[in-house]
């Protein structure tokens, strides 16, 4: 979220009615989110300028551990300067540290394209908007889950009734410092996670949603009470699962 907030907001920076705008202090600490979105909160340090040159020699992008040498146009500017500094500034700052533990296994090559085109400047901030776009709809739609065996068909589902949330063990990325929350596609996902989960016995897809739309799965390594609610469904697995307990 915080990473396609940035490229759309560079994006706008790259086509901006001044111009191509560069953040001359690229800090994490200059950016902050309000309402999903990702903010500058001071452009003074902001410049519409592009470097002028009257070869390509001029037109080297300087950062500490790398250079990119860029073209310079027939008007004497060197081009695209100001919208690669940007991107590559948020490579260094933002995307090497978020983008490597963003995603489902299946989409992390898809963003291990962009970390590397962005980090070697393949890409211009177009082809990045374009490229995050592709893996969100992937995201939202699913169309990343491969096709596997169907795995809801070893849970026995309790309908109307919920599992009592409390603190339990903890997987990577939870939504939760207590417990195993994570976003899924469907309960078909959600099992195929619980299955990968040695701890996992039973789990709930829960009525709250990640900024995406999708739904927050609660993994659980017990059978805990059950709470009447008529718009919940709690899986337990087969082999958890007993005639006395239900």
């Amino acid at each position: 979220q915080i990473c396609l907030s940035l490229v759309k907001l560079l994006f706008y920076l790259a086509h901006s009615p001044l111009g191509s705008i560069v953040l001359l202090d690229f800090q994490p600490r200059q950016f902050v989110m309000v309402d999903g979105n990702l903010k500058v909160t001071d452009m003074d340090d902001a410049s519409t300028e592009e470097l002028s040159c009257k070869e390509d020699n001029d037109c080297t992008l300087d950062f500490p551990t790398k250079s990119f040498p860029l073209k310079c146009s027939a008007v004497g500017k060197c081009e695209g300067i100001n919208e690669k500094k940007n991107l590559f500034n948020a490579y260094r700052y933002f995307f090497t540290y978020l983008l490597p533990h963003s995603a489902p296994p299946a989409l992390q090559p898809f963003l291990s394209d962009i970390l590397n085109a962005t980090g070697e400047l393949r890409y211009g901030i177009n082809e990045t908007l374009k490229a995050f776009e592709k893996v969100l709809h992937l995201y939202k739609s699913g169309l990343y889950l491969q096709e596997r065996p169907l795995l809801l068909k070893d849970y026995i589902s309790v309908k109307g009734f919920r599992t009592v949330e409390g603190e339990d063990y903890k997987c990577w990325p939870s939504y939760s410092h207590l417990a195993c929350l994570l976003s899924v596609h469907s309960a078909e996902e959600a099992a195929v996670i619980c299955n990968s989960q040695s701890q996992c016995q039973s789990f709930i897809v829960t009525q709250r949603r990640t900024w995406t739309g999708r739904p927050l799965a609660l993994f659980q390594s017990s059978l805990t009470d059950l709470i009447p609610d008529a718009n919940a469904v709690v899986y337990i697995k087969r082999s958890a699962s007993s005639g006395e307990r239900l």
